[in-house]
Parts: C-alpha cells; structure tokens; sequence
C-alpha cells in the first residue's frame, strides 16, 4: 500500500460516518477507522461501531479485504471543557448565540487533527468525516469552509499532504439514504438503518421505520425527515 491508496475514516457508529465508511470502501485500497469517546451521553453510538464494521465488510468480498484496523481515541478532556447537552444530562435548546447547546465547541476540529496525527503513523493520506452543512443544525465545524482551512493549516503544521473528504456536504439526509442504496443496495441500507445509532438522548431501544432513536431529538428528526423522503422518491 502507498499512502495515496489508504484512507482513515472518522467513524462514530452513526448514519453519516457509516455511509462515509461505505464511500471510502468502494474507493480506496485500504480503510481504517478512528473512533472518539469523549463522554457523549448517546456513546451507545460507540457500541455500534464493531457490530456495524464486522457486518459491512460482509457485504462485497473486495469491502472486507480492504477493511483495515479500527482505533478508538480517549477524549473524555473534550467531555470535561464543554458544557453542551451532548457531553451533560441537560434539555436540548437553542443558546443565546441561536446555535443549539448539543453544539461541543472544537469537536471536528479536535477530531481531524488528531485523525491526522495517527493517519501519518499509519501511512494513510485520505481523510474522511460526515460533516455537512445542508442537513445540519448550525454546527460551525461543519462547515465546508472550515474544514477546507483545517485541511490547509493541518498541511502547514505537519508538513504532510493530506485531503479531508466530506462526501455528504452538501446533500440533505434523504440522499444520504440514497447515496447507501446506490453503494451497497437494500442491503446496505438496511445495515445503516438498524446498526446504527443516531439519537442524541441516546435512545437505542425504541425502533422505528428508519432506525432507532427517540424520535423526538433534532438527530431523530433529521433522520425521519430524511427517511420519509428517500422511501418517497424510491416509490416514485
């Protein structure tokens, strides 16, 4: 392997990064996954990730040959310097800024630059997150333009020549659904929406149309509208 065939990608056990994780699949020679517990109260999410990982390179014989190792990163500082309603038992709102208070200040730029330090150990170019900012709540860190910037200052600062790819930027949730079907199928669609974990309370026992979830959080939300709209266009 040289390093422009490997990719790394930022996986949380969540809809997004396990469609991403389907993309780079059907791209690279070889995948590695990075994983990241910084205290979420939904790290129900990182329970996911084996069973999701072990069940996706069952899917295409070329997906598991090129499925590498998995990493899981101890973030829980990030846990202790937020006060968000993702890192504290706390209702879910809006704060006087109008961002959302599920909003963990320095997450994905936290994420990406570690991501980038063991991608260099690892010999891996590409970098791969689910960031997007159709479908999204506001978060400033999923912004294209940060993460472009990210990308240039993570070049700058480590010498390196590394790509962040976020496939999903600009589409809604309903081609997000439509992106898995067109990687893997119903099949993969099906892995994605009962092996996954999305809702931000937490919730992984109450099951619904398209996954698990609470149903009531702006992650649940998202994901239901985005569901209903993809099963609208595939009747269609």
């Amino acid at each position: 392997m040289t390093p422009d065939t490997g990719a790394l990608v930022l996986f949380s056990g969540g809809q997004d990064s396990a469609t991403c994780l389907a993309w780079a699949l059907d791209r690279f020679e070889t995948v590695e996954t990075v994983g990241f517990d910084y205290g979420q109260r939904h790290r129900v999410e990182l329970e996911c990730r084996g069973d999701f990982r072990a069940r996706v390179a069952e899917l295409d014989p070329e997906w598991s040959d090129r499925l590498g190792p998995d990493h899981m990163l101890d973030l829980s500082v990030l846990g202790q310097v937020s006060e968000t309603a993702l890192t504290r038992e706390a209702e879910i709102a809006l704060r006087d800024d109008g961002l959302p208070n599920t909003f963990v200040p320095g997450r994905n730029l936290l994420f990406f630059t570690l991501a980038a330090a063991l991608a260099s150990r690892r010999q891996l170019r590409h970098l791969v997150g689910g960031m997007c900012e159709t479908d999204y709540s506001g978060y400033p860190d999923c912004r294209d333009d940060t993460l472009k910037s990210l990308q240039v200052t993570l070049n700058l600062g480590m010498g390196s020549s590394l790509v962040l790819h976020t496939p999903l930027m600009w589409i809604d949730k309903a081609a997000t659904w439509a992106m898995a079907d067109a990687l893997g199928g119903a099949p993969l669609v099906d892995l994605v929406r009962d092996a996954t974990h999305t809702c931000y309370v937490g919730d992984h026992v109450t099951k619904r149309d398209w996954g698990y979830g609470c149903g009531t959080c702006p992650a649940c939300d998202l994901r239901e509208k985005g569901w209903e709209g993809f099963v609208a266009t595939r009747a269609a």
